[in-house]
């Protein structure tokens, strides 16, 4: 049985899964908001509330994961571990509860998306365009079957935009839709900077995986815009929605309580992120990095030389206690 920890900018995932018969059934699966990415940008620190925070989610995971008979897991750090200078301190304070983290880098994380991400689809031969929006960073690739072709890692994230132009309270909906505004336009330019080998290698279909993607598509479809997909014409379509609902403080059919804050922050770079590489149609993957983590480790995890071949960190044993 094996286990995997994802230390994202926003939330913490944890998913436990055993192999069986060339299948990986998940066993648990557990996702904790912790925001450790909050105030990153302005700080360049991880806050005490936030540490806090992480820490007590580690706490649970462990007593989690100490109810399976797990051979190994691999806990990764992403975004916020590092861009922030004491990431090392959150790294030894973990290593006290029992849980080893490893750093990886943007186009690692990238590597690990991609490989989750095609595990729940067909094996072809087509240019497949996989995206994931997360709290601190962003990640693009280009594949084919299990050829990457294009891997990079951009420095925007939903935590990070909400931060930058969405932390003021009591704005009318059309000063609200001009940091809308603003927001798209800086995400925008961080995309373009990728645009051209995006365009170079092209692509046949377009998938996107993380919390965000998954929020706006439930809203989409609530709106009559088609089911586990997102359409560039539907997202600006909802815009005026999106900002009526935080203004008014109102429901909004499709949007949990606990993703409100990244709602708007979260259109934003999908908005600039479909405009920059002409994605008029985007599906929703429901597998990211952790199924990755998931998939790679199962195979490679008691082959350490396939670790360090791919420039990936080696797994942990499972220590009980």
């Amino acid at each position: 049985m094996y286990a995997c920890i994802d230390l994202g900018s926003n939330s913490f995932h944890l998913l436990i899964g055993e192999w069986e018969n060339g299948h990986i059934p998940i066993i648990e699966r557990c996702s904790e908001k912790v925001q450790l990415g909050e105030g990153v940008s302005s700080s360049g620190e991880i806050s005490s509330a936030s540490f806090e925070r992480g820490l007590a989610t580690l706490q649970h995971f462990k007593f989690l994961m100490d109810e399976y008979p797990i051979q190994q897991y691999w806990a990764l750090g992403t975004n916020t571990f590092r861009v922030t200078k004491n990431a090392i301190d959150f790294v030894n304070a973990a290593a006290e509860i029992g849980i080893d983290i490893s750093i990886i880098s943007g186009v690692q994380e990238a590597v690990l998306i991609y490989a989750g991400v095609i595990t729940a689809l067909p094996v072809v031969n087509t240019h497949r365009l996989i995206i994931d929006i997360g709290g601190g960073s962003t990640e693009v690739i280009i594949g084919k079957s299990h050829e990457r072709l294009i891997t990079e890692s951009l420095a925007i994230g939903s935590v990070a935009w909400r931060d930058q132009f969405f932390d003021e309270s009591n704005l009318s909906i059309a000063a609200l839709e001009s940091q809308m505004d603003l927001g798209v336009a800086a995400a925008l330019k961080e995309f373009q900077s990728v645009a051209v080998g995006v365009s170079k290698v092209g692509w046949n279909e377009a998938y996107a995986s993380s919390g965000t993607v998954k929020m706006l598509t439930a809203i989409c479809h609530e709106q009559g815009f088609g089911e586990s997909q997102i359409s560039y014409r539907a997202l600006q379509e909802v815009k005026s929605t999106l900002a009526t609902a935080i203004v008014m403080n109102s429901e909004l059919p499709g949007l949990k309580e606990r993703r409100r804050d990244l709602l708007l922050s979260g259109w934003c770079i999908l908005s600039a992120l479909m405009e920059a590489y002409e994605i008029n149609l985007i599906k929703f993957s429901a597998t990211a990095l952790r199924e990755g983590m998931l998939d790679f480790m199962v195979k490679n995890g008691k082959t350490y030389p396939a670790m360090e071949q791919s420039g990936l960190p080696s797994v942990s044993l499972a220590a009980k206690g």
